[in-house]
């Protein structure tokens, strides 16, 4: 399926605080640099890794649901949206957090593929974006004003 442009334009102008799910303490892996560089273009960066305490002295959220409660008690508001750093096979689980917490929008990153639980996503409201890079995206738009 095609991403809508106007629906990344939408993602990257309103969200404010993003849980990289993934998000690794390895600084040769895209998912840290990519963390970083949401991070210092003025977003709210919430690591998501199980096995890790910090990044970057920032901390690290075993899930959705700590990283969520812990937005919602800094800023009063929860995440915003998603960027997923995980195998296709493991965006299912991923999706069901994110409607079931009410979270607005779901970025898997390149490569990241699963059309029946974006399908489902969608159903549910989320705006969802597969299989490109939100740092490339983000690059554009900026380039573009």
């Amino acid at each position: 399926m095609h991403n809508d442009p106007a629906v990344i334009d939408e993602m990257l102008h309103n969200a404010y605080t993003i849980a990289v799910v993934g998000m690794s303490n390895k600084a040769w892996r895209a998912s840290h640099n990519i963390g970083r560089y949401l991070a210092s273009s003025g977003y709210r960066v919430l690591p998501v890794n199980p096995v890790l305490q910090s990044i970057d002295g920032q901390p690290c959220f075993p899930d959705l649901d700590a990283a969520q409660a812990a937005a919602q008690s800094e800023t009063g508001k929860g995440i915003d949206l998603v960027d997923v750093f995980r195998a296709s096979e493991h965006v299912p689980p991923v999706v069901d957090d994110v409607i079931r917490l009410g979270i607005k929008y779901l970025w898997l990153q390149d490569g990241v593929v699963h059309e029946e639980a974006v399908a489902r996503a969608r159903t549910a409201g989320v705006k969802c974006v597969q299989n490109d890079c939100i740092f490339r995206q983000h690059a554009r738009l900026v380039a573009d004003h």
